[in-house]
């Protein structure tokens, strides 16, 4: 005969384990769906082909040049901000103007996705060269280069002439801080595809 307590054992051992594999599948499932919101709306890889020839062209990680797009114009290339910066990654008129003259290009569209990010990762190239840290070049980016030699020869925001262990304007502060974030992110999202970029030394 058998034990009727041991069916209640067993009983209760599936029970427990169908509630396990059920939160497990919720956890999975949610995460999935997590990641996949995460990937269309808050971090899409727009543009692709032409962020990673951009990318790929000036040695920058392929993540950065798309936290840098992500942050200045959530990928809106038709983007023109209040102060008339245009594009991907919101070039001035007047840098425009500057990066074509010595790229010797008469005819161009910040408007255009290609355009626009040959130029961007241009001066992002040059402000690396200029600026050995990244953080550093990236606050240029924002603030303009001028600012930033300015802060670099203040004790209250440079302690070494190279970085900067303050950022005075708190717009500023953000964008690098937001930039940073932004690339571990697309890092985590889509690392397996980033990968393939070539490392900016």
């Amino acid at each position: 005969m058998e034990n009727p307590s041991k069916h209640k054992i067993l009983r209760r051992i599936f029970k427990i384990l169908t509630v396990i594999l059920c939160f497990f599948w919720v956890v999975f499932a949610m995460g999935g769906i997590y990641r996949c919101t995460m990937r269309q709306y808050f971090y899409p890889l727009e543009f692709k082909e032409e962020i990673f020839y951009a990318a790929d062209t000036f040695g920058f990680e392929r993540a950065l040049i798309l936290s840098v797009v992500n942050v200045e114009s959530s990928f809106d290339e038709k983007a023109v901000s209040p102060k008339g910066a245009q594009g991907l990654m919101q070039i001035t008129p007047a840098t425009a103007a500057y990066i074509a003259g010595i790229q010797g290009v008469e005819n161009f569209d910040m408007l255009s996705a290609r355009d626009n990010l040959n130029f961007g990762c241009f001066y992002l190239k040059y402000l690396f060269d200029k600026f050995s840290d990244v953080n550093t070049a990236l606050a240029a980016y924002n603030a303009g280069e001028g600012n930033v030699f300015l802060w670099l020869k203040n004790s209250d925001y440079s302690d070494d002439g190279i970085t900067l262990k303050a950022i005075p304007f708190p717009e500023t502060a953000g964008y690098v801080e937001k930039i940073n974030e932004t690339f571990k992110i697309y890092k985590k999202l889509y690392g397996y595809i980033l990968d393939k970029s070539n490392k900016f030394e």
